[in-house]
């Protein structure tokens, strides 16, 4: 009898329920973020002059630097391979938008247009560490000049540098050059030079 119970009834799936997307949230899913802030300063030799670089780096970001070194021998300045010629940080999340504000406060929130990358990577100078408000000159230090490179990314980059199945980054989550400069000049009040 029971089977002939089953036959008689009808056997209906029950469709699955998609939630549609709020359009605010997927518009943030493909707007760029800053993935990480790096500030170096080459200096070109070890020793004294290397350790003044890392105080000054320390001092303006609050952050312990990581000497970089050379690439190649070069006779002509001096140069071994492997021997520490600069030093750098590596700047994310809250501590790289607080110090993006002060570094573009140097240099009167204007960036030309050419800093700019294809990949929607920012590249600046700043010629004077003394620039910046929290530091004052000093005889015994000297004046460093430093190099700020901000990576940009959206969400969904991860896909890319995964140890297991790595996979290539779509088209539409490449940030571009436009978009960046739309999110410097909305967040940060950057006004792009051309």
């Amino acid at each position: 009898m029971s089977a002939e119970k089953t036959k008689d009834k009808k056997i209906t799936k029950k469709k699955p329920v998609t939630k549609k997307m709020d359009p605010d949230k997927k518009a943030k899913l493909f707007e760029p973020i800053i993935e990480k802030v790096t500030v170096n300063i080459g200096v070109g030799e070890a020793g004294e002059r290397l350790k003044k670089a890392e105080t000054v780096i320390k001092n303006i970001t609050g952050h312990k630097p990581v000497e970089t070194l050379s690439r190649t021998t070069n006779k002509d300045w001096g140069i071994r391979k492997r021997m520490p010629i600069g030093c750098k940080v590596t700047l994310r999340n809250k501590d790289s938008i607080e110090f993006l504000k002060e570094a573009l406060s140097t240099r009167e929130n204007k960036i030309a247009d050419y800093s700019f990358d294809d990949e929607g990577n920012l590249s600046f100078g700043i010629p004077d560490h003394t620039l910046f408000k929290s530091q004052k000159y000093d005889p015994n230090i000297g004046i460093f000049g430093m190099d700020v490179c901000i990576t940009m990314k959206k969400p969904g980059y991860r896909v890319k540098h995964r140890r297991i199945a790595p996979r290539k980054i779509p088209h539409r989550y490449k940030v571009k050059k436009e978009e960046t400069m739309k999110y410097f000049s909305e967040k940060f009040n950057v006004e792009v030079i051309k």
